[in-house]
């Protein structure tokens, strides 16, 4: 990779590691360091040193920032290796020998999948797919809320149902456990002394109750076999599905560590842990009826991930709301003595998810399902595919096909897009914008390269190319094509992918300048088209690896 012989010869000529970055204007050279600037050197001085290396064409010195032009045939060998590495190119050995465990989506069980573990699912599959593409040992978890408190008023609601002869467990659904979860809650608004009974139902449940645990294992089987399904329509597929009942017999263990190490003590019966000069406030270990609490089975799940997979990060995908949280779990760790010194715990938040008017719900404020979105954005999709003049020619099950990876690419791209710390707005205009930064923009741009190349009988190649002829839109394409490896890096080392969709977005958006202003299938001589050939290869083939990652759909028609 060029940036590491970049940053080698750096190393050899002023012993200091440096950080290599991409130009904000291609006009500053292929890449930039502002070592110079950050270590107090003398930037010509470094300059003129590394002028002898062959990679360069030039260096130069802007505003302190040391810029390097690399000779031509670096530019094209790398699209030599586009062409010859295809759905490969832009992998890494960066994650060699490392592994990362990625705790995402996370629903509770007994409740429709809700719009607001879309941004988890998608945003944590997308971190895995990236980390993977770059040769980490990936472990995807998703960490069921499938135990608590709340299972004993569920298991409280569907017994007294049964009894009263309101309910048949045939009849059970995911829709009716939610139901029933909310019913409760209307009953015990009226008749307090509810609680009580599910806190003794959970209470048997954590003992194996034989009753308690037939329910919940058939609410759970319920709840998993509609998660599942969602999965399928979003293109997801997670390694593991634990959840936190995995952990009710690990939780001894930790308990009996806490009390040995002295971090927990008891408070009013309860067992609580309290944080050094009270950074952060003090969290309930164990209840004062023996019930287990999250924080447990969290620093138990903890605990079994570093033993079993031995990771060097453990990445949790969840919601800012969860943020001080996380931090008192991960000082808990840190106070356990749990990590080692290449191993690390990272919160990656994401914000909410918002209507242009506010809060995104139905108008009588209930939760909007997952399923009922993404079926509204295959419809849309679907009628911008009848509107279009260049889709006569396909079936209906093309059709339907084509409408449900634009639709659902569509919604994928438009929360991938954005930084997952930042709340983001729905907006059906946007999100199926054709011309704008969107997914459906970037399948018609690989899709257009797609039909260009099926156009042509000549094979893409850049053997007998002069590159002083090239036009410049041309040698950007060539520039930004050299940066895919950069930008995959940055993009897994901040956990975020919208790094990968602005740099693709603005490939596909420099492509479609060449595509209007340079002649492809009508150059003027044969090795001029060839080029464009591959180039226009090239182009489609990172859209595509990029795409793939993110988990889009890349399709051959539009």
């Amino acid at each position: 990779m060029i940036k590491k012989e970049i940053t080698k010869l750096l190393q050899k000529t002023i012993a200091k590691q440096a950080t290599i970055e991409i130009p904000p204007n291609l006009r500053f050279g292929d890449f930039s360091t502002n070592v110079a600037i950050k270590e107090k050197l003398n930037a010509q001085e470094i300059a003129q040193k590394l002028q002898k290396y062959p990679l360069f064409e030039k260096v130069e010195v802007v505003n302190g920032f040391i810029n390097f032009f690399l000779k031509p045939q670096y530019l094209l060998e790398n699209l030599n290796q586009i062409l010859k590495e295809k759905e490969k190119y832009g992998q890494s050995t960066m994650g060699k020998g490392k592994t990362i465990v990625i705790d995402y989506s996370g629903p509770n069980i007994a409740k429709p999948f809700g719009i607001g573990h879309l941004r988890s699912t998608i945003i944590g599959q997308a971190i895995y797919n990236l980390y993977k593409f770059l040769g980490y040992r990936c472990i995807g978890d998703n960490h069921l809320g499938d135990w608590g408190t709340q299972f004993g008023k569920l298991i409280y609601q569907i017994e007294s149902e049964i009894k009263k002869g309101r309910l048949k467990i045939k009849d059970l659904n995911i829709k009716k456990l939610e139901q029933l979860y909310v019913q409760f809650h209307q009953e015990a608004d009226k008749n307090p002394a509810l609680n009580e009974q599910a806190r003794q139902w959970f209470k048997k449940l954590e003992q194996g109750d034989k009753q308690a645990k037939k329910i919940w294992q058939m609410c759970r089987d319920i709840s998993l076999k509609e998660f599942n399904r969602i999965y399928c329509m979003l293109g997801v597929k997670i390694d593991n599905t634990l959840g936190e009942s995995f952990y009710q017999d690990k939780m001894p263990a930790v308990f009996e560590e806490m009390k040995q190490k002295g971090l927990t003590k008891q408070n009013e019966g309860a067992w609580i842990v309290e944080f050094p000069a009270k950074a952060l406030p003090s969290l309930v270990l164990r209840k004062s009826d023996g019930a287990t609490t999250y924080f447990l089975r969290d620093l138990a799940t903890i605990k079994y991930r570093l033993q079993k997979w031995k990771p060097h990060i453990i990445a949790y995908e969840v919601g800012a709301d969860q943020s001080l949280y996380l931090k008192q779990v991960f000082k808990t760790v840190e106070m356990l003595g749990w990590l080692k010194k290449n191993e690390k715990l990272v919160h990656i938040s994401h914000g909410l998810i918002r209507s242009k008017t506010g809060k995104f719900s139905t108008r009588k404020g209930d939760t909007i399902h997952l399923e009922d979105v993404l079926q509204e954005a295959i419809e849309r999709a679907k009628e911008i595919i009848n509107a279009s003049q260049t889709n006569k020619n396909l079936s209906e099950k093309e059709k339907n096909a084509l409408a449900k990876h634009i639709g659902i690419g569509a919604v994928k791209y438009n929360d991938l897009s954005q930084h997952h710390c930042k709340d983001i707005v729905f907006d059906w205009d946007k999100i199926l914008n054709l011309k704008g930064n969107s997914g459906p923009y970037l399948q018609y741009v690989y899709a257009r390269c797609q039909s260009v190349l099926a156009k042509s009988t000549e094979k893409p190649k850049i053997a007998k190319i002069d590159f002083d002829k090239l036009q410049k839109i041309e040698k950007t394409l060539l520039q930004k094509l050299l940066h895919f490896s950069h930008v995959l890096e940055q993009s897994a080392n901040s956990f975020s992918p919208n790094l990968l969709c602005n740099y693709i977005f603005d490939l596909a958006q420099s492509f479609n300048l060449f595509y209007n202003e340079v002649p492809i299938l009508k150059a003027n001589t044969k090795e001029q088209k060839q080029f464009r050939l591959a180039l226009t290869v090239g182009v489609g083939q990172v859209i595509k690896n990029s795409l793939t990652i993110l988990g889009i759909h890349a399709p051959q028609k539009m």
